[in-house]
């Protein structure tokens, strides 16, 4: 299976890097996984909502880009369905028997997703009724999908 973490903006922290290139690590012998970054839209802090709505907007052009043709398409979303770690394991295995070879999760910026984007997932999670920033969602998503395949392979992790 290959997934894909596609996000806006890049993740400064040192420690939720080294987190995430962890997690990329133990997935190595699951699944393919690519982090694929994609430029945040630059405005003024003060920004009005029409400009916000304008960089959300170039935002979801630049994920649309870059989601391979044919991917079963998870979008993060405050709205969306709350998953146990055995539930987006359960998902996961049903994938993988369908055939859905491709899997891209989507992480916007801080201004969320596009309507555009939102219309082109196939489902709508949430990790949490609690906020996050995005570059800890990153991390939180990864662990959560190392944990999924764990859990399928009956593999000591998750308790």
């Amino acid at each position: 299976m290959q997934i894909r973490i596609i996000a806006v903006g890049r993740i400064k922290e040192k420690f939720l890097q080294e987190g995430i290139a962890e997690y990329e690590k133990r997935l190595r012998p699951y699944a393919k996984v690519q982090v694929i970054e994609v430029p945040e839209e630059k405005r003024p802090a003060s920004a009005s909502p029409s400009v916000e709505r304008v960089a959300m907007q170039k935002e979801g052009e630049r994920i649309l880009a870059v989601i391979p043709e044919g991917s079963f398409v998870v979008a993060l979303a405050i709205q969306g369905e709350d998953w146990s770690s055995t539930a987006l394991a359960e998902a996961i295995s049903h994938w993988e028997m369908a055939g859905r070879n491709q899997v891209a999760f989507i992480i916007g910026g801080d201004l969320g997703l596009s309507p555009a984007v939102l219309a082109r997932s196939s489902l709508r999670l949430s990790l949490s009724r609690m906020t996050f920033t995005h570059p800890m969602a990153r991390l939180l998503l990864i662990e959560q999908i190392y944990r999924a395949f764990r859990i399928l392979r009956g593999e000591p992790y998750h308790k």
